[in-house]
Order: C-alpha cells, then sequence, then structure tokens
C-alpha cells in the first residue's frame, strides 16, 4: 500500500498493490494494522456505508458534530468520484482548506477522511457506487454541513453549477462564516 499525504494533516491518500493475473486481480481493501500505521494512531471502524448516484450527483458537505464525530475511509467500487474533504478543526492551520481525492473502480485508492472535517464527493461517471467506514455511530441530531458552493472555500466541483444534482437539504446548508462551533 502506497500513501499520500494533503496538505492537510492527517488526511490521506491511500493505494492498494493490487496482484493481476490472467484470472482477474486480488488486493487487500482493509488491514486495521497496515491502516493504524499509516494514521499515526489507532482508528476503530464500527460502522459501514454504500450508496448509488449517477453523473451530477453532489452529496455533502457533511459531518457530524462534538462527541459523534466521525473518520471516514471512502472508496468507490463503482465509477469515478471527485471527493473532497474540508478541515473544521478548531485552531488548526488549514482551517477552512480542503484537499480532493480522485476515487475510481479502476485506481481502487482509498481517501481517510479524519474526524473533524467536512465530506462529500461528485460522481463524474456515468453512475458510482461510494462506500465508507465510520469510526462512530451515526447520530441525527449531530448531523450538521457546509454548502457546497460557499465562495469562501471555491471548491472547483468540474461541473458547471447548473449541471449538478443537489438535494434541497444540502442546497439549504450555511456557509462556513456562519457555522459556529462544531466541538471538534
Amino acid at each position: 500500500m502506497t500513501i499520500t499525504t494533503t496538505p492537510l494533516a492527517g488526511c490521506f491518500v491511500l493505494t492498494p498493490r493490487v496482484f493481476n493475473d490472467e484470472r482477474g486481480y486480488f488486493f487487500e481493501t482493509f488491514n486495521e494494522r497496515s491502516f493504524n500505521e499509516a494514521a499515526g494512531s489507532e482508528v476503530h471502524f464500527v460502522q459501514d456505508n454504500q450508496s448509488y448516484s449517477t453523473k451530477g450527483v453532489l452529496r455533502g458537505l457533511h459531518f457530524q458534530k462534538g462527541q459523534y464525530s466521525q473518520a471516514k475511509l471512502v472508496r468507490v467500487t463503482k465509477g469515478e468520484v471527485l471527493d473532497v474533504a474540508v478541515d473544521l478543526r478548531s485552531g488548526s492551520p488549514t482551517y477552512g482548506q480542503y484537499a480532493v481525492a480522485m476515487l475510481s473502480a479502476e485506481n481502487n485508492c482509498q481517501f481517510f477522511v479524519p474526524r473533524g472535517f467536512a465530506h462529500g464527493f461528485l460522481v463524474l461517471s456515468d453512475d458510482a457506487i461510494f462506500q465508507y467506514k465510520c469510526d462512530n455511530y451515526y447520530n441525527k441530531q449531530s448531523e450538521g454541513g457546509l454548502h457546497y458552493a460557499d465562495p469562501a472555500l471555491a471548491i472547483d466541483w468540474k461541473f458547471a453549477a447548473a449541471d449538478l444534482m443537489v438535494s434541497d437539504k444540502d442546497k439549504e446548508l450555511p456557509f462556513l462564516a456562519n457555522v459556529g462551533e462544531l466541538g471538534f
């Protein structure tokens, strides 16, 4: 496995070693010991989630607040997505900055999004299956988010705004300046 760091401390991309032969391929998708060594701390995942979306669907930018904050290890098993993590850790030198990873079924990369980050993705292919592990259980009262088009973030989503499919709920999310204290 190859680890590629991002400018945001604790946020990184994992590229597995893939073994190909005439029968197909094999690779290890997760190994807790290797992962924790790469993360530099112990992360214990407790929940796996999966979503299916079509081209132009933007999901995010979401997070869980306070004691219910979640670290996520995300990957794509069908299609391709532009994956984004935004640093929301108070006192972080990269607060309000974001990192991007291109994830696809072809590159098999995974993106680790630590606690204290907002997360979202845009489907670039005709459709995509997106899977992720979380290190804390979902809690509806602790959910939060940032507006995907916040000019302070200036995320290049690679699509024209008119071509994005965004839920009504995500369209109503606040801008970074209005988020308040998150407990990260």
